[in-house]
């Protein structure tokens, strides 16, 4: 028992021992603490008067530069103020002056006025005293001399007027001819055709001289028999191996040469045949015709035309106008006539109708009493077409009194061109080596002239001068005077080119 007191009481001895020790310890510690935080708490202390005092020499810095800042602001606006203050007074100044200048102005120009009117009136003054002087020497009054310069000068403004008109009226006409050249050439340009010579006969070849005697046949009978189906003349005679029919119908003349052939190449030639055999080629010329006719319309773009004007149309193929084939020179003029009729700014379509009809009263002309014109006119009136195409027809040789539209004078014109351009239509051999030959005539008429040749069917004359007499100028001034020679003497279709040959040639020999 005693032991557990013991133990006890040591037990409590030791605790309060060590308590005692801990609240020491403890208590140190916190002393410690307490002084630590003390210093902790005085060295902040001091950070904090140190960074005062640098937050206040910061603060005072900054204050000085804003103040110095202000203060050279201040300055300068002082500064500005002052120059524009001393512009202010400049510009016062000057408005002053200006003032004062404008005010001596003033004064000059109302004396300058005063003195204007003063001069005024002395001009006014004398004028009148001029006026009532003039009106004593001339015994006139203004109005009377108002009247004679007007009088004057309306004679004057006429007459410039009349000079004027015929000046313009010359330049017109000037200008009207080279203007008509250049589309009756461009015209002539665009339309190019071919032109055969044809005659009133026809030929025949034969396979030999024995068939001369089958076509006459017994006691002639055969050839009265052909004769009387087609209406030609047969005419067999010494020329070997050919027959020639002649008559002034050149369908029937078409009709007898194809019936003709055939009767050759059949070789059975009697009175029954030949009928048969002429009714035949009689039916293939008239198919002949339509489809010339036609091709005719379709060649010159002419459409819409009547069955039966197309037909009388084929017809023209066998009809010549001085060796010039009609049908052949109806397609010719209704492209010139249409190329013509563009360039005028006229009715086309109807410039070209007209001329592609314009000689269709020729294929009636020896079934029908009148001129050709007029019975085409009335012919193409008959089947419908407008009146302006029925006037071109009627009047392209000036039946009529005057043209009744630009198209009609388009068609005379076209009519023309067609005709009478070289090689269009026939002329005799005679005439045509005359021509040649007063041609190169002309051209040795000249001095230095050494030999000429009319060449392209008299359309060229090409001359070959002497070297050592006519120079290269004098060469040019030989084709001007050549020329001029030519169009004086001479009368020829269309133009004709005149050039000079200069030829020089050195000669040496080697010995």
């Amino acid at each position: 028992m005693l032991t557990y007191i013991i133990a006890a009481i040591v037990v409590i001895v030791v605790g309060a021992g060590t308590f005692a020790l801990g609240w020491q310890l403890r208590t140190r510690q916190y002393r410690q603490r307490i002084k630590s935080a003390g210093e902790s708490a005085d060295r902040l202390l001091d950070e904090a008067k140190s960074r005062q005092r640098e937050l206040l020499l910061e603060a005072r810095d900054e204050a000085l530069k804003i103040k110095s800042a202000a203060e050279a602001e201040i300055r300068d606006r002082r500064a500005d103020l002052h120059r524009q203050e001393r512009r202010l007074q400049q510009k016062e100044e000057m408005l002053d002056r200006r003032v004062e200048v404008s005010d001596r102005r003033e004064r000059t120009l109302a004396d300058k006025e005063q003195q204007i009117e003063l001069i005024r009136q002395q001009i006014d003054e004398l004028k009148k005293d001029r006026q009532r002087e003039l009106e004593r020497v001339a015994q006139l009054t203004v109005e009377e001399a108002r009247d004679f310069l007007l009088r004057e000068i309306e004679q004057e403004v006429r007459a410039d007027a009349a000079r004027r008109v015929r000046e313009v009226e010359q330049q017109a006409r000037e200008e009207a001819e080279r203007k008509a050249r250049s589309i009756v050439t461009l015209a002539i340009q665009r339309c190019a055709a071919d032109q055969v010579a044809e005659a009133t006969v026809s030929v025949v070849a034969l396979p030999n001289e024995e068939m001369k005697g089958r076509i006459i046949g017994r006691e002639g009978r055969n050839i009265r028999a052909l004769e009387s189906a087609t209406g030609v003349d047969v005419i067999i005679d010494d020329t070997p191996d050919a027959v020639t029919l002649s008559g002034f119908d050149p369908i029937r003349r078409e009709v007898a040469r194809l019936a003709l052939q055939k009767l050759i190449a059949d070789g059975r030639i009697h009175p029954a045949r030949i009928e048969e055999v002429v009714a035949k080629a009689r039916q293939e010329v008239e198919t002949i015709i339509r489809e010339e006719g036609e091709q005719a319309a379709l060649k010159a773009g002419v459409h819409g035309l009547h069955p039966e004007l197309i037909k009388v149309l084929g017809r023209l193929k066998y009809r010549t106008s001085y060796g010039q084939n009609i049908l052949n020179h109806s397609i010719e003029v209704a492209h010139l006539s249409a190329a013509l009729a563009a360039e005028l700014g006229a009715d086309v379509n109807v410039a070209r109708a007209a001329g592609l009809l314009h000689d269709i009263g020729k294929a009636l002309s020896h079934e029908v009493e009148g001129p050709h014109a007029l019975v085409g006119a009335d012919l193409v009136k008959r089947y419908g077409k407008s009146p302006k195409i029925v006037a071109a027809i009627g009047n392209h040789h000036g039946e009529l009194e005057e043209p009744q539209s630009i198209e009609a004078m388009i068609v005379q014109a076209a009519d023309a061109i067609s005709g009478a351009r070289p090689g269009a239509r026939r002329e005799t051999v005679e005439n045509y080596v005359k021509r040649l030959e007063a041609l190169e005539t002309v051209a040795n008429s000249f001095s230095g002239v050494e030999r000429s040749f009319a060449i392209q069917a008299g359309r060229e004359v090409r001359i070959i001068v002497k070297p050592d007499e006519i120079d290269d100028l004098s060469a040019v001034r030989l084709a001007r005077d050549i020329v001029k020679r030519i169009e004086e003497t001479l009368e020829f279709p269309g133009q004709i080119k005149v050039t000079v040959l200069r030829e020089t040639r050195a000669v040496d020999f080697a010995r």
